[in-house]
């Protein structure tokens, strides 16, 4: 702030530099002094800010400097690259028009950025010595005088601005410290308004520029070393090629799953087993109540003996009307108890193999009653298990039967080695999402896995790159979501 202060003041109290006898002095300083002082700046730099547009701006600006400075001229340009591009010239409709105008003052203007310093033509006597091919060219093609000040913002140079007289009085000593003065608290203004009115992509690759410029420099080792961990990186991702494996939720089952229904209608009288129990061959595992089956047998071997009573009276009376009749419905009795023989015979559920009971806990339902072909339990060989993947339909084209897996479970600190064996070719859907569910077969699965734990499941599917990996699931979302839009 002290020194935008400095500024001001030296602005307000302008101090000519050193004229050679000859040089034009007097009414022209006198005439910069009066025009160019702290409020003029002050209201310059409000117009630059007070126009919506920045052409509006950097215009209205290049008028009111030709009008205070009494200045047939002001053209602005702004370094893009290694070339002046022409923003504004007071007075004038179209700044690209087809005269020579524009393509001298560029010129000119590009000459005072190379030599980084105030270039005028003519020059006084006591200026250093300047390279002024492009400015005397301007003169020569156009008459008159002109002078060609650098702006500065941050210590570095992003435009020029040039001072043009029709008439060849050239410019005095104090009119161009002036000038100088003036455009370097204005500077930084004009390069915020141009710098908002950037597209975004001069924007970016303005900054983008700047960035490799630093880097270029000697130093910046911190930066360069960034940047080139940054390159590593970013080429690894795109080449290096590492292990992919297709996650998804798992569960382990039993190999085989047995489930044990009710053989008839009934109530439940006892249990002998629960859920996580080992079981052997034949084991009793429940009863069903058997008091209306034994009430039902004695009923049938009644019949059956009265039938067999009247089949024999009618066979003594030679009546074989009756004798056929009676004999039918004692053959009916005795199937009726046959199949009574073989419900009491099924009421007792036993083990079919050696195994596991995994479901079934009937404990709680004691006297409940059941129906014919009610599930009263399931029971899986014990050692013999099969791992399911609930593999999502985004991935299923990557798995293939016979590749390796790995299963995580909760109750294990080490993972379990299965092999796919068998992919079911129809889709699933639950909790939202669609899956197939893809078999494998256990690897020395150790003595306490139990069927029914969960966890995760990972198959091998082939190298992919490091990039490919953390990007395929958001370039498959872009493709989804790109065909629905109809792109």
């Amino acid at each position: 702030m002290s020194g935008l202060v400095k500024q001001l003041r030296e602005i307000d109290n302008p101090q000519p530099r050193s004229v050679a006898p000859g040089a034009v002095t007097g009414g022209t300083a006198a005439s910069a002094s009066l025009h160019v002082n702290a409020a003029t700046i002050l209201r310059l730099q409000a117009t630059l800010l007070a126009r919506d547009t920045f052409q509006e701006a950097a215009a209205a600006m290049a008028a009111d400097l030709a009008a205070l400075l009494r200045f047939d001229r002001v053209a602005i340009g702004f370094l893009g690259g290694r070339h002046i591009a022409v923003t504004t010239v007071s007075g004038a409709r179209d700044v690209h028009s087809r005269g020579e105008f524009p393509h001298l003052v560029r010129a000119a203007m590009e000459e005072a950025v190379e030599q980084r310093a105030t270039v005028s033509f003519p020059a006084a006597p006591a200026d250093k010595p300047r390279i002024t091919f492009a400015h005397a060219r301007f003169v020569q093609r156009m008459g008159g005088t002109i002078f060609s000040v650098p702006l500065v913002s941050r210590r570095e140079i992003f435009g020029t601005a040039s001072f043009v007289r029709i008439d060849a009085t050239p410019p005095s000593p104090a009119e161009i410290t002036q000038c100088e003065r003036a455009m370097t608290l204005l500077a930084p203004v004009l390069q915020l308004r141009h710098a908002a009115a950037l597209p975004w992509q001069a924007r970016t690759n303005k900054s983008l520029g700047a960035a490799f410029d630093r880097i270029r420099q000697p130093g910046h080792i911190a930066t360069k070393a960034v940047l080139a961990l940054a390159v590593a990186a970013v080429v690894a991702l795109a080449v290096v090629p590492v292990g992919y494996r297709v996650s998804a939720p798992a569960r382990l089952e039993g190999s085989i799953q047995r489930a044990l229904v009710a053989p008839a209608d009934g109530f439940l009288r006892q249990t002998h087993v629960k859920p996580g129990d080992s079981v052997k061959t034949g084991q009793l595992l429940a009863e069903l109540a058997e008091d209306d089956l034994h009430l039902e047998r004695r009923k049938w071997e009644s019949e059956l003996a009265q039938y067999e009573n009247s089949a024999s009276a009618a066979l003594a009376r030679t009546d074989r009307t009756q004798y056929v009749i009676n004999q039918a419905k004692a053959d009916e009795a005795s199937a009726q108890l046959d199949l009574i023989g073989t419900q009491l015979d099924r009421g007792r559920v036993v083990a079919p193999f050696d195994g596991v009971v995994i479901q079934g806990d009937l404990s709680q339902s004691l006297g409940a009653p059941v129906e014919r072909g009610e599930v009263l339990m399931t029971i899986a060989p014990a050692g013999e298990y099969r791992v399911i993947v609930e593999v999502d339909e985004r991935d299923i084209e990557d798995v293939q039967t016979g590749k390796a897996g790995y299963l995580a479970l909760g109750a294990f600190e080490e993972s379990l080695r299965f092999t796919v064996e068998r992919i079911t070719p129809m889709a699933a859907s639950r909790d939202g999402r669609n899956f197939f569910e893809v078999e494998g077969k256990l690897v020395d699965a150790p003595a306490s896995t139990r069927p029914g734990l969960r966890g995760v499941g990972k198959i091998e599917a082939g190298d992919r790159t490091v990039g490919w990996v953390c990007t395929h699931r958001l370039m498959q979302w872009m493709r989804t979501a790109s065909w629905s839009w109809g792109l």
